[in-house]
Protein backbone atom coordinates (compact mmCIF):
# COMPACT_ATOMS: atom_id res chain seq x y z
CA UNK A 1 0.00 0.00 0.00
CA UNK A 2 1.24 3.12 -0.85
CA UNK A 3 1.98 5.28 2.38
CA UNK A 4 0.10 9.01 2.45
CA UNK A 5 3.39 10.73 3.03
CA UNK A 6 4.23 10.00 -0.51
CA UNK A 7 0.86 11.52 -1.89
CA UNK A 8 -0.20 15.08 -2.43
CA UNK A 9 -3.76 16.40 -3.40
CA UNK A 10 -2.78 15.87 -7.27
CA UNK A 11 -2.50 12.55 -6.75
CA UNK A 12 -5.35 12.00 -4.99
CA UNK A 13 -7.21 14.26 -7.59
CA UNK A 14 -6.17 11.66 -10.27
CA UNK A 15 -8.61 9.27 -8.85
CA UNK A 16 -11.66 11.34 -8.98
CA UNK A 17 -14.22 11.24 -11.28
CA UNK A 18 -13.67 15.45 -12.18
CA UNK A 19 -17.07 16.69 -12.48
CA UNK A 20 -16.83 19.25 -10.17
CA UNK A 21 -20.37 18.23 -9.58
CA UNK A 22 -20.91 20.00 -5.78
CA UNK A 23 -22.52 17.08 -4.41
CA UNK A 24 -19.86 16.69 -1.69
CA UNK A 25 -20.19 20.69 -0.78
CA UNK A 26 -17.23 21.97 -2.19
CA UNK A 27 -16.82 23.81 -5.58
CA UNK A 28 -14.59 21.34 -7.14
CA UNK A 29 -13.10 18.04 -7.41
CA UNK A 30 -9.63 19.64 -6.51
CA UNK A 31 -10.69 21.07 -3.66
CA UNK A 32 -12.23 17.47 -2.34
CA UNK A 33 -8.76 15.92 -3.19
CA UNK A 34 -7.37 18.40 -0.53
CA UNK A 35 -10.01 18.27 1.90
CA UNK A 36 -9.49 14.31 1.63
CA UNK A 37 -5.58 14.90 1.93
CA UNK A 38 -6.12 17.04 5.54
CA UNK A 39 -8.76 14.65 6.65
CA UNK A 40 -11.70 16.65 6.66
CA UNK A 41 -13.28 14.02 4.29
CA UNK A 42 -13.85 10.67 3.51
CA UNK A 43 -13.60 9.14 -0.17
CA UNK A 44 -17.52 8.15 0.32
CA UNK A 45 -18.58 11.87 0.70
CA UNK A 46 -17.92 11.89 -2.99
CA UNK A 47 -21.01 10.70 -4.37
CA UNK A 48 -20.00 9.89 -7.96
CA UNK A 49 -17.28 7.68 -6.39
CA UNK A 50 -20.28 5.60 -5.32
CA UNK A 51 -21.18 4.85 -8.79
CA UNK A 52 -20.10 1.67 -10.25
CA UNK A 53 -17.93 2.77 -12.84
CA UNK A 54 -16.24 4.68 -10.30
CA UNK A 55 -14.94 1.25 -8.13
CA UNK A 56 -11.77 0.89 -8.82
CA UNK A 57 -10.80 4.36 -7.86
CA UNK A 58 -13.15 4.34 -4.53
CA UNK A 59 -11.47 1.10 -3.74
CA UNK A 60 -8.30 2.80 -4.31
CA UNK A 61 -9.19 5.58 -2.13
CA UNK A 62 -10.82 4.00 0.51
CA UNK A 63 -7.09 1.69 0.87
CA UNK A 64 -4.89 4.67 0.96
CA UNK A 65 -7.28 6.40 3.21
CA UNK A 66 -8.34 3.57 5.63
CA UNK A 67 -8.19 4.80 8.91
CA UNK A 68 -7.29 8.54 8.28
CA UNK A 69 -11.23 9.51 7.93
CA UNK A 70 -12.70 12.22 10.16
CA UNK A 71 -13.11 11.35 13.40
CA UNK A 72 -12.13 7.81 12.40
CA UNK A 73 -8.07 7.78 13.11
CA UNK A 74 -6.01 6.70 15.65
CA UNK A 75 -2.25 7.63 15.02
CA UNK A 76 0.37 5.38 16.68
CA UNK A 77 4.36 6.32 16.19
CA UNK A 78 5.84 2.67 16.56
CA UNK A 79 9.62 2.59 17.65
CA UNK A 80 11.25 -0.79 16.50
CA UNK A 81 13.40 -1.29 19.42
CA UNK A 82 15.66 -3.80 17.60
CA UNK A 83 16.63 -0.97 15.46
CA UNK A 84 17.11 1.91 17.67
CA UNK A 85 20.06 2.80 18.87
CA UNK A 86 19.27 5.48 21.47
CA UNK A 87 20.78 8.38 19.56
CA UNK A 88 18.42 10.96 20.19
CA UNK A 89 18.10 12.28 16.63
CA UNK A 90 14.45 11.91 16.99
CA UNK A 91 14.48 13.33 20.70
CA UNK A 92 16.12 16.88 19.35
CA UNK A 93 14.51 17.13 15.55
CA UNK A 94 10.99 16.64 17.09
CA UNK A 95 9.33 20.45 16.33
CA UNK A 96 7.38 19.72 19.53
CA UNK A 97 10.07 18.95 21.80
CA UNK A 98 12.26 21.97 20.31
CA UNK A 99 9.09 24.29 21.20
CA UNK A 100 9.10 23.34 25.10
CA UNK A 101 12.55 21.69 25.44
CA UNK A 102 14.81 24.73 25.19
CA UNK A 103 17.96 22.72 25.04
CA UNK A 104 16.75 20.81 21.94
CA UNK A 105 17.01 24.11 19.77
CA UNK A 106 20.77 23.72 20.64
CA UNK A 107 20.93 20.24 19.73
CA UNK A 108 20.89 18.61 22.97
CA UNK A 109 18.61 16.13 25.02
CA UNK A 110 16.06 17.62 26.51
CA UNK A 111 16.27 18.07 30.96
CA UNK A 112 14.94 15.15 33.23
CA UNK A 113 12.32 14.82 34.29
CA UNK A 114 10.68 15.64 30.64
CA UNK A 115 8.33 18.81 29.91
CA UNK A 116 4.82 17.46 30.04
CA UNK A 117 4.42 18.06 26.36
CA UNK A 118 7.30 16.09 25.30
CA UNK A 119 6.81 13.75 22.81
CA UNK A 120 10.16 11.56 22.91
CA UNK A 121 13.06 10.65 25.61
CA UNK A 122 16.03 8.51 25.66
CA UNK A 123 15.67 6.13 28.42
CA UNK A 124 18.04 2.53 29.20
CA UNK A 125 19.67 3.50 25.25
CA UNK A 126 16.21 3.48 23.20
CA UNK A 127 13.96 6.15 22.16
CA UNK A 128 10.45 5.87 24.41
CA UNK A 129 7.85 7.56 22.77
CA UNK A 130 6.50 9.72 26.17
CA UNK A 131 3.09 11.61 25.08
CA UNK A 132 1.36 11.15 21.48
CA UNK A 133 -1.20 13.33 22.61
CA UNK A 134 0.52 16.87 21.32
CA UNK A 135 2.23 15.49 17.92
CA UNK A 136 1.79 17.80 15.55
CA UNK A 137 -0.16 15.38 13.47
CA UNK A 138 -2.80 15.40 15.85
CA UNK A 139 -2.72 19.41 16.57
CA UNK A 140 -2.01 21.09 14.21
CA UNK A 141 -3.65 22.38 10.41
CA UNK A 142 -3.10 22.37 7.33
CA UNK A 143 1.35 21.18 6.38
CA UNK A 144 2.02 20.60 9.76
CA UNK A 145 -0.63 18.47 10.34
CA UNK A 146 1.92 16.18 7.70
CA UNK A 147 4.97 16.35 9.49
CA UNK A 148 6.82 12.95 9.59
CA UNK A 149 10.20 14.84 10.61
CA UNK A 150 10.79 12.10 13.40
CA UNK A 151 10.31 9.21 11.12
CA UNK A 152 12.41 10.86 8.26
CA UNK A 153 15.54 11.50 10.13
CA UNK A 154 15.61 8.49 11.94
CA UNK A 155 19.00 7.13 10.85
CA UNK A 156 18.43 3.82 11.57
CA UNK A 157 15.15 3.71 10.56
CA UNK A 158 13.06 2.38 13.77
CA UNK A 159 10.45 4.86 13.62
CA UNK A 160 7.15 4.52 11.56
CA UNK A 161 4.30 6.87 11.91
CA UNK A 162 1.10 4.49 10.71
CA UNK A 163 -2.59 5.07 11.60
CA UNK A 164 -4.52 2.11 12.62
CA UNK A 165 -8.71 2.78 12.53
CA UNK A 166 -10.18 3.27 15.64
CA UNK A 167 -12.34 0.87 17.48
Amino acid sequence: MERMSQLNFMDIYKLLPKTNCKECDLPTCMAFALALVKGEKQPKDCPPLLEPKYKQSLDKLNELFEGVGVGGKDLHIDIDTEKCDGCGVCVIICPVNARYCPNSLSGKLPDFPPNEYQLFQIKNGKSELLNLEYCRRLEAEGRERECRVCEVYCPRDAIEIKYYTAK
